[in-house]
């Protein structure tokens, strides 16, 4: 089992920034790829970013590109999401996910094992 609990999120004005933070425990979080997905209310749940175990390839939802970094630190079972120049529309729910894979980056939300709880990003027009 994993577990993983998330930070970090908030109300922010559009333009502003936000680091989302997802903390991992129970198995060696360097076995692992991690997502980040978000879902807005009356919307499904979308893929945003993720990271390969090893932080050497990243994928990225067009609609953050350029604006949204994941990024890991596997010495502190975390993985980061950067948001910067925020809009309305990313207002969202936001979840960490984790699949045990050594190759590849899942982008498909049933590809993942593990979530957690969810932090709320709030943006301000």
């Amino acid at each position: 089992q994993v577990q993983l609990v998330e930070s970090g999120g908030g109300l922010v004005q559009a333009g502003g920034s936000l680091r989302l933070s997802c903390a991992a425990s129970g198995r060696t979080f360097n076995n692992y790829a991690m997502g980040w997905f978000r879902q807005a209310p009356g919307k499904e749940r979308e893929f945003v970013a993720a990271i390969l175990w090893s932080g050497g390839n990243t994928d990225y939802a067009d609609s953050v590109k350029g604006r949204f970094t994941i990024s890991r630190d596997n010495a502190k079972n975390t993985v980061y999401l950067q948001m910067n120049s925020l809009k309305p529309e990313d207002t969202a729910v936001y979840y960490c996910a984790a699949v045990r894979l050594r190759v590849g980056v899942p982008l498909a939300s049933n590809r993942y094992d593990y979530w957690g709880q969810g932090t709320q990003v709030t943006v301000s027009s």
